[in-house]
């Protein structure tokens, strides 16, 4: 078993850890403040190959490993969670599913400018309903002639407003329950398609969270991916690879929280000296550098079974569980080790520590992944 980082995945984390110091850091407290979308720095990842990592060449992918891409989020996030929500979702929730399950002319279509960045993705399947439970569809595609006719509504959708191509859930036989969910490319700008006011959000404020409405969307029945009653399996496959994404955006945000902890405990003086020579906390950089390498170990498990084939489905959830919970005691403890300073925006950490508490809701709360998890042990 290697622990050590190829000369490819260093090269990559390089590159990452560059950008976020030098286009994310100059102006994310004030992007958090305005809640303001990094517009012109999600472009500048997508030219960097950062909005496509794992998609093949051929397609305008960068042809990357999964582990490469937890590489780039876990360094883009030590700085902006925003940033790299909108390439976590980009990558693993629009993007990979598409290059897996979808025609290849829908790949000519809809994958190419995804992967190269030059258009992005959003994946609306939460419904004011169907949040966790994502079997409990309302919204509808009801099929006349050439087109589905699509009405209904979707909810806390990343890139919600921003977005240029959108993958849409809906149930096309409702007697089939889950079984009769289907999913579809929509463009923005159809008729009938509109999007919601931006959520004004805790944490990730300068990533776009939106409400999608649906009001006799037509959409053209060579834009369904794969079969009707397809979408739920589609669904369920693309969130197991999006737990890792999450996972190493948590694992990014303590990471960042005790980087900047560590760098003000050399720097703030008490009693004549840093404070990194009180023995108090110097206890809790450890329990943060500790509980920091386990999320990291996990994650990258989770992303070596993905490339290699192996069923991740647990160990994803497992990922995401644990990874989560350290970047919220890391975050806070990141503040509490900042003192008052912490408190204030200049200082990053308060900003982190909301900003982790939303990986412990996206993608499934800490009790679906225990249910993922515990399935997984008792299969």
């Amino acid at each position: 078993m290697h622990f050590e980082l190829t000369e490819e995945h260093r090269a990559v984390q390089e590159a990452a850890r560059d950008f976020a110091k030098n286009e994310l850091l100059p102006g994310v407290i004030q992007r958090d403040i305005e809640s303001r979308f990094p517009v012109e720095e999600i472009k500048k990842m997508g030219e960097l190959g950062f909005m496509g990592m794992m998609i093949e060449p051929k397609y305008n992918g960068g042809g990357m490993d999964t582990v490469s891409y937890v590489i780039a989020m876990e360094e883009l996030s030590k700085i902006d969670a925003s940033a790299s929500v909108v390439m976590s979702v980009n990558n693993s929730l629009v993007c990979w599913g598409i290059e897996r399950y979808a025609s290849e002319a829908q790949k000519e279509k809809y994958l190419k400018p995804l992967a190269s960045g030059q258009k992005l993705g959003a994946f609306a399947l939460s419904e004011p309903e169907a949040g966790s439970d994502a079997t409990s569809q309302k919204t509808e595609a009801k099929l006349e002639g050439d087109y589905y006719v699509l009405n209904g509504t979707k909810n806390w959708i990343t890139n919600g407003s921003q977005a240029d191509i959108y993958l849409i859930f809906a149930q096309t036989d409702h007697s089939k329950g889950h079984k009769g969910i289907s999913v579809f490319f929509v463009e923005k700008g159809w008729e009938g398609f509109t999007s919601g006011h931006k959520e004004d959000k805790l944490g990730i404020r300068a990533s776009d969270t939106t409400s999608l409405m649906f009001t006799d969307v037509k959409v053209p029945i060579e834009n369904r991916i794969g079969e009707e009653g397809f979408g739920f399996i589609y669904a369920m496959e693309t969130l197991n690879g999006g737990r890792i994404g999450i996972a190493a955006q948590a694992l990014g945000i303590a990471a960042g929280a005790y980087e900047f902890a560590l760098a003000y405990s050399k720097e703030r003086k008490t009693f004549g000296k840093p404070i990194s020579q009180h023995q108090s906390i110097q206890f809790k950089l450890a329990d943060m550098a500790t509980s920091i390498e386990a999320a990291r170990l996990l994650v990258y498990k989770a992303a070596w079974l993905k490339d290699q084939g192996e069923d991740y489905s647990h160990a994803s959830a497992m990922a995401k569980l644990y990874a989560s919970q350290v970047a919220m005691d890391v975050s806070i403890e990141a503040v509490q080790i900042h003192g008052g300073y912490g408190y204030v925006r200049e200082y990053h950490v308060e900003r982190l520590m909301r900003d982790a508490k939303i990986t412990q809701i996206y993608e499934g709360t800490s009790e679906i992944q225990k249910i993922v998890i515990s399935r997984g042990i008792l299969r």
